[in-house]
C-alpha cells in the first residue's frame, strides 16, 4: 500500500509518541494497589518515625496505601535483598539508610551489589550523632578529650549498637583522624550501649541526638561535639567535631530506592510527591524533633549521596579492618 508522504509521516510521528504517552499513563495510574515500603530495622526507633511519617503523606497524595514492613536481620542484607529482588514496578521500596552504604565494603560476599541494583528515588532526612561521654569523664571538650585519650591509650572504651554500624563507624574514622586508641565494645543494639554508658562501664558513645537529649538535659551525660559539618538546631550550642578535626563529618540518613529497572516516570513521581512532603510543616517539624533536616533534591542527588558515603566509609572500613560479625 502505498501512502502520501504527509499522511506516512503524520502516522510515524504518532507512533513514535505511543511510548512515551504510555509512559506518562502509567505514571498518572500509578499507584493502583497498596506499595510495601520495607525497612531493614525492627519496629521502632527513628528509622520506623521517618518512614510511617513519609508513608502516611504519600497515602493522603497519591491514594492508596504504603504498608510498612519490616524485614531485620544480617545488618540490613536480608530486607535490602527483598526489595532487589522484587519487581520493578513501583510496588515494593526500599527505605535506604547510611547502612546499605557501608554494608558494600564490610561484608565480603552480597547477593546484589546496592549501586548497581537500587534505583535512588529520593533523599529523606540527615542528622547528626552527638558524641558524648559518661558525665564523670574527665574530659570536657574534644581537644581536652583527645589529649587525654593519648595520655591513655587503649584506656577509654567506644561503646556502639553493632561492628559495622553507623554509630561505630564514627568512632573508628575520629580514631583514624586524630591517631587515638580506643578500645571497641559492640553492645546489641544502642539503647544496650547506652545502659552500659549511664553505668560507666564503657566511656564513650556516638550516638543518635534523638535517644541522647534526654540523658543530656538530666546532666547524666556530657556532649562534647555533633558529628555533621553543621551544628544541630536541637543542641545549637554543642560545636562541631570539625571545628577542631577539620573535614571530620559524619551522619545518619535515609531515603527511599527502588528495585533496578523501576520505570522513571514512576521514580520522578515518587520524588515529586516526597519532595513536596519535606516541604510540609508538620514533618519538617517532626524531622526536627529527631535532629535531622530534610534532603531534598532529585534522584541523581541522592545517588550521589550514596556514592559518596559508600565510598567514604568503605575507606575507614578497610583503614581500621573492620569484619562483619
Amino acid at each position: 500500500m502505498n501512502l502520501p508522504r504527509r499522511q506516512f509521516l503524520h502516522l510515524a510521528a504518532g507512533a513514535a509518541a505511543l511510548p512515551a504517552f504510555s509512559r506518562f499513563a502509567r505514571a498518572q495510574a500509578y499507584p493502583t494497589r497498596p506499595v510495601h515500603l520495607v525497612l531493614t530495622t525492627t519496629p521502632g526507633g527513628p528509622a520506623d518515625v521517618v518512614a510511617r511519617l513519609m508513608g502516611q503523606w504519600l497515602s493522603e497524595r497519591l491514594g492508596q496505601p504504603f504498608v510498612i514492613e519490616n524485614r531485620p536481620g544480617a545488618g540490613s542484607n536480608i530486607g535490602t535483598e527483598a526489595v532487589v529482588r522484587a519487581p520493578a514496578d513501583g510496588y515494593t521500596l526500599l527505605l535506604v539508610a547510611t547502612g546499605n552504604a557501608s554494608n558494600a565494603t564490610l561484608y565480603e560476599k552480597l547477593n546484589f551489589d546496592f549501586i548497581q541494583d537500587i534505583t535512588p528515588v529520593a533523599g529523606l532526612i540527615r542528622g547528626p550523632f552527638v558524641m558524648v561521654v559518661n558525665a564523670s569523664f574527665p574530659a570536657k571538650t574534644i581537644p581536652e578529650f583527645i589529649a587525654y585519650a593519648k595520655a591513655n591509650p587503649g584506656k577509654i572504651n567506644l561503646a556502639s549498637g553493632g561492628t559495622g554500624f553507623a554509630s561505630h563507624l564514627s568512632g573508628e574514622l575520629f580514631k583514624m583522624m586524630t591517631g587515638v586508641n580506643m578500645v571497641h565494645v559492640p553492645y546489641r543494639g544502642q539503647s544496650a550501649a547506652m545502659t552500659d554508658l549511664l553505668g560507666g562501664q564503657v566511656q564513650i558513645m556516638f550516638d543518635p541526638v534523638v535517644s541522647s537529649l534526654s540523658h543530656i538535659q538530666t546532666g547524666k551525660l556530657r556532649p562534647l561535639a555533633v558529628t555533621t559539618s553543621t551544628r544541630s538546631e536541637v543542641l545549637p550550642d554543642i560545636p562541631t567535631v570539625g571545628d577542631f578535626l577539620p573535614g571530620y563529618e559524619a551522619s545518619i540518613w535515609f531515603g527511599v530506592g527502588a528495585p533496578r529497572n523501576t520505570p522513571s516516570e514512576i521514580v520522578d513521581r515518587l520524588n515529586k510527591e516526597i519532595n513536596a512532603g519535606l516541604t510540609d510543616p508538620k514533618i519538617k517539624s517532626r524531622f526536627a524533633e529527631l535532629g535531622g533536616t530534610t534532603l531534598p533534591g532529585s534522584p541523581a542527588d541522592f545517588g550521589e549521596l550514596i556514592a559518596d558515603e559508600t565510598e567514604k566509609w568503605g575507606k575507614v572500613i578497610k583503614f581500621a579492618g573492620i569484619k562483619a560479625d
